[in-house]
């Protein structure tokens, strides 16, 4: 069963850092909605100002027309009040395979982030009941297929509006309950949203959005492990360290080029440097062009960072309801392509790092490449050594994550069809690029799972060669070599390895290894 910390984060228009919105999520931080009278005041003011509006002669899309296409269809008396449940009800037609607990806590948390600016006329008490949920943990199933990522993330997000209404599942404890039953256990009436309201927790960005914040934690960890696997590498194969001397990266100096050759450089001061060869003049690209190679990803962060931020502390539904100023822009913010752009981007990157571990480990086994290795790195010995293969599936199923993530790569954004009577006639396909982003992101920590343990095993072979000890090593990797320890079994005879590396690839989702 998943514990809630002490810690508890304010919900205000101010918004949320990523930082504090993946703490939230990975961490089960509680939240509360922000006490200050006068912005409990302007949610309400919001509120009461659509509800006089629905009351007069005013058109309002959503209010009292029909959804989209549909917007010329006036809706009249008791279908106003109606007309938000069947918007959740006509909705809920996602297929596909669901969204982990955690990626459904990063959409709620990306809804009620965007809810809180106060532009979407709920009222206070709806959003009290979405934090309410993240809170215990209720957290509303949602599927993966179904939205193209303009008119918003309305199916998925359909299934949170659903759930305030007393409809559909959520995942509690690891099983999905039907939330009419827990309302029922815990004594709380299902809420009968106004008219907008539905539509203001479905008209939004916050599908793609939080898993795009989540997709940006990931990619973050995997670039300083790609450092130290190269760097791992390196040692493993007795290479020239020159290539990441500091003064040869000042020469080109784009900042996340450097700073990789720099993790990397630190990485390769050892007790012992005569570990090292030099007169290796030149290594092959995959290991001597491994800080341009994580440069880019590390240099294209930041911004991406700033996109998905800018997005999740957004307005992005539609109509959009200014109380202050009494006015209801009807406008396009739904509109994903800033989150499709930048998911589509990184997918691309994240799959270049696969590339190059897929390629160090490619030097690693081959003993052709990898200065004295046994072939395969194999820790058989003796006569058993010639009916042990040691890492060569391991190598063909990296080869296998590797090809899966290049072909991913292939932007969704550019895959827009016009649907719904034409009315979504250029959609954004972001929560695709998103989901593809995230597929990519675990076979390439499939591919470092792999590379990992291969490394590890060559250096304990150098080891048992009596090459070198761990007292040749820095006290950083007698540490590293510590936290591997349980994860990395040495391979002596040929077994089955797939729960090794499952075990891994968790580890480095869940960002368990440090560098120091």
């Amino acid at each position: 069963m998943n514990t809630v910390t002490s810690t508890t984060y304010s919900i205000s228009p101010e918004g949320l850092s990523l930082e504090h919105f993946c703490a939230i999520v990975d961490d089960f931080h509680k939240v509360e909605l922000d006490t200050r009278s006068d912005y409990r005041e302007h949610l309400q003011r919001g509120s009461d100002y659509l509800q006089k509006l629905s009351k007069s002669e005013a058109t309002i899309y959503g209010v009292n027309t029909g959804f989209g296409e549909s917007c010329s269809v006036q809706i009249k008396g008791e279908g106003i009040e109606n007309l938000p449940l069947y918007l959740a009800r006509f909705h809920g037609c996602g297929m596909g395979e669901n969204f982990s607990l955690q990626q459904c806590r990063a959409i709620l948390l990306a809804r009620i982030t965007s809810l809180a600016k106060g532009y979407s006329a709920l009222r206070p008490m709806v959003l009290e009941r979405l934090i309410d949920l993240l809170n215990r943990n209720w957290i509303p199933r949602i599927p993966q297929e179904g939205s193209v990522g303009a008119g918003g993330d309305l199916t998925p997000l359909s299934y949170i509006a659903a759930c305030l209404m007393g409809e559909r599942q959520v995942f509690l404890n690891g099983d999905l309950v039907n939330i009419s039953e827990l309302y029922r256990q815990h004594g709380l009436e299902p809420l009968k949203l106004r008219p907008k309201e539905t539509l203001g927790i479905m008209n939004g960005t916050s599908a793609m959005t939080g898993i795009a914040a989540l997709c940006y934690q990931r990619s973050n960890y995997l670039a300083r492990l790609c450092c130290r696997i190269t760097a791992m590498g390196m040692i493993a194969l007795r290479g020239n360290r020159n290539h990441f001397l500091p003064e040869l990266f000042a020469l080109k100096p784009h900042p996340g080029q450097t700073q990789a050759a720099l993790w990397i450089h630190e990485d390769l001061q050892l007790e012992n440097t005569g570990l090292f060869n030099p007169s290796r003049i030149q290594e092959r690209y995959s290991f001597r062009c491994a800080p341009h190679v994580i440069g880019v990803l590390l240099d294209a962060l930041p911004c991406m960072k700033n996109t998905i931020e800018i997005e999740l502390n957004s307005v992005n539904d539609n109509p959009i309801i200014d109380p202050e100023n009494e006015i209801v822009h009807h406008g396009g913010h739904f509109y994903g392509g800033h989150i499709a752009f930048a998911m589509d981007s990184l997918k691309n990157l994240i799959a270049n790092q696969a590339d190059l571990l897929d390629r160090q480990l490619a030097i690693l086994v081959n003993y052709r490449s990898n200065n004295g290795l046994p072939r395969n790195l194999s820790g058989a010995s003796g006569n058993q050594a010639e009916i042990h293969h040691g890492f060569k599936a391991v190598q063909i199923a990296v080869s296998s994550f590797t090809a899966e993530a290049l072909k991913l790569t292939i932007p969704a954004s550019v895959f827009s069809r016009s649907t719904e009577c034409h009315n979504q006639d250029k959609v954004s396909m972001g929560t695709h690029s998103a989901r593809d982003c995230w597929r990519i992101l675990t076979l390439c920590e499939q591919v470092a799972a792999g590379v990992l343990l291969a490394s590890h095993q060559a250096l304990l072979l150098r080891m048992r060669q009596n090459e070198f000890t761990q007292a040749d090593l820095s006290p950083v990797w007698r540490n590293f070599l510590e936290q591997l320890e349980p994860f990395c079994p040495f391979i002596e005879e040929d077994a089955e390895m797939e729960n090794i590396l499952r075990g891994l690839q968790q580890a480095i989702e869940r960002r368990v290894f440090t560098w120091i």
